[in-house]
């Protein structure tokens, strides 16, 4: 199986590029599932239910989520209704869950798993425990199992692949926005990479007007962020497993304009 795993969706330039060319990027790259981080798709911060059906029906199999999942209460509900929708698992209390299995005709059912990192994070339950128990509860004969980390620090993104080495498919980091050059298939088997990058505006901050950002650093008053103007840049990481073992071949990072 092969698994194409975008990073997070930056607000309308984001959202366009997603929908111009995930069919064709599918076809070119052989993907028989594409997932995609939704945390930041609407206006740049958050997810509304709107946004997240639009990328659902332009061909995202499953959506996950990170720390702005609950700006828009409109998703809340979408969040109990439609299994294709993720917040990560480690929130103490809210509606969803970060645990989805999804199955596709013809492939074997794929455990996809959203979770929170807590360095310079809103204050969550532990990840490292709340993954433990994920997969003590899950059916053992699902072997294919994706963790999607939203985290902050890289040290806690690396902890988290050498924990869960051998025991999932695949480790990819989300949040902060810019592809990192570590993607590797650790020793056991389970694909890693901190960080997979952003679907976005390419000139920009993270996906934001860079000078707003920039004065921002100057002279250290809040000011409101806006997203950057296209063209946009579509980032993330495939990663071939073999079935029977829910072990990866290989992992490639992914960007195309």
């Amino acid at each position: 199986m092969r698994i194409l795993f975008l990073g997070d969706i930056v607000g309308r330039p984001g959202r366009k590029l997603v929908r111009e060319r995930i069919a064709g990027l599918r076809a070119e790259l052989g993907a028989d599932l594409v997932f995609a981080n939704g945390e930041n798709a609407s206006a740049g911060l958050g997810l509304s239910a709107k946004n997240a059906r639009e990328l659902l029906n332009a061909g995202i199999d499953a959506l996950t989520s990170g720390n702005h999942i609950w700006k828009f209460k409109d998703v809340w509900n979408l969040l109990d209704t439609d299994s294709r929708l993720l917040r990560p698992h480690n929130y103490p209390a809210g509606p969803g869950t970060g645990v989805r299995i999804i199955r596709a005709d013809g492939l074997p059912p794929v455990a996809l798993i959203n979770l929170l990192g807590r360095t310079f994070m809103p204050p969550v339950d532990c990840p490292f425990r709340a993954v433990d128990r994920i997969l003590d509860e899950l059916d053992p004969e699902i072997r294919i199992r994706v963790v999607d980390f939203h985290a902050e620090a890289t040290s806690e993104k690396q902890a988290m692949g050498f924990h869960l080495d051998g025991r999932v498919s695949a480790v990819l980091g989300t949040h902060t926005h810019v592809p990192t050059a570590d993607a590797c298939v650790l020793e056991h088997g389970t694909a890693y990479i901190t960080d997979l990058g952003m679907c976005g505006p390419q000139r920009s901050c993270l996906g934001m007007k860079p000078d707003i950002i920039v004065k921002r650093f100057l002279d250290g008053l809040p000011a409101r962020f806006e997203v950057a103007s296209e063209p946009g840049i579509l980032q993330g990481a495939i990663f071939d497993i073999e079935e029977s073992s829910g072990q990866v071949k290989t992992i490639t990072p992914v960007t195309t304009v």
